[in-house]
């Protein structure tokens, strides 16, 4: 029975290594674009970020992930190998082309899959709570950026302010750009540390038989083994990652840096503490950097760059290949009743 429930932990390892990697851009893209902080402390700055955010908010959304999907008692370590199998191919796959990608979005599809394949899919929190905070935050997230850009900063940009040598050189702003890059890692942690957390730790309740009144800690526990590997997945995938968002998409100032972690971290928080719904920072952050952009640049100049286009291809695919990745091995487990001989050599 252990070498079958160790697996989906190392798989949920792997799957924090690269959420890590991908997460880093949204976190830290902003303060790297505007040269405040060298790339060299982005990882650990990153990793105690989201292990904080987990242990402190990170509970709703594991619980989405792990119940709200899928009917949990189908959550056995099969089920659960699979799905985060699934997403982590896919965000494997955006890392290697240094994409930042939506991991909550990947995660949910994946766990689709299966209850698609089991006709235990729970439709109403999908389709009324899910998918319109997923179209919803995005066009908030560029559409307070775009305002605030248009009449706000460019305003005071015109009239010199954000030119100041002082106020750019302010150890203050610094600290200030610094500081939102933290707060937005500590909301990755509140919402995207559940993708891998939620399927093992429902796993685990079903496994051990741990009562209801337990499973907080089996949350707690898995997020003290998977949080730390988000650090781990910066160190190896952050920096080219950090470089495509954070200098090719517009060159950031470093006021504009503390707007665009304020925006995409504040919505993601909402998300995470209110209704737990896994949600997509990367997007909220490019939607955010994307409405500073056009109030920059225009609207017609800042969609003609081609790292903006890239990225709104593979977060199409990306979820994509997860879904079909997950559904396609629950078919042949299941189907051709693979499950039964794992069980048995397990055993």
């Amino acid at each position: 029975m252990i070498t079958p429930f160790i697996i989906p932990f190392i798989i949920a390892m792997f799957l924090a290594i690269n959420m890590g990697g991908s997460g880093t851009a949204p976190a830290f893209s902003a303060a790297y674009g505007a040269r405040v902080l060298r790339r060299g402390l982005i990882p650990g700055l990153f990793g105690v970020a989201v292990f904080i955010g987990a242990i402190v908010g990170g509970k709703e959304t594991a619980k989405t992930i792990g119940k709200g999907i899928l009917n949990p008692e189908m959550m056995t370590f099969v089920v659960v190998s699979i799905i985060l199998f699934s997403v982590s191919i896919s965000l494997l796959i955006a890392n290697i082309l240094g994409i930042p990608q939506s991991t909550s979005q990947a995660t949910v599809l994946s766990v689709v899959a299966p209850a698609v394949y089991f006709n235990s899919l729970n439709t109403h929190k999908l389709f009324y709570e899910i998918l319109p905070t997923w179209l919803i935050m995005p066009i908030a997230s560029f559409v307070i950026s775009f305002l605030i850009g248009k009449y706000i900063y460019k305003p005071i940009r015109k009239r010199g302010y954000t030119m100041s040598k002082q106020l750019n050189e302010s150890h203050i702003l610094k600290g200030l750009i610094i500081a939102m890059s933290l707060y937005v890692a500590f909301s990755i942690g509140t919402n995207n540390v559940a993708n891998a957390v939620g399927p093992l730790a429902n796993l685990s309740f079903n496994t051990l038989s741990i009562s209801e009144s337990d499973y907080v800690y089996i949350l707690i526990l898995s997020t003290l083994i998977i949080a730390p590997c988000f650090g781990i997945g910066s160190s190896l995938f952050g920096y080219k990652v950090v470089k495509n968002t954070g200098k090719e998409i517009v060159l950031f100032g470093k006021i504009e840096a503390v707007i665009i972690s304020f925006i995409s971290a504040s919505l993601l928080l909402i998300a995470s503490l209110i209704k737990g719904i896994p949600t997509s920072l990367v997007q909220l952050n490019v939607a955010a950097i994307i409405g500073i952009g056009t109030a920059k640049l225009g609207f017609r100049n800042i969609f003609r760059k081609t790292e903006v286009n890239k990225f709104f291809i593979m977060w199409l695919i990306a979820p994509l290949i997860a879904f079909g990745i997950s559904f396609l091995l629950t078919y042949i487990f299941f189907q051709f009743d693979f499950v039964s001989h794992i069980t048995s050599i397990s055993k």
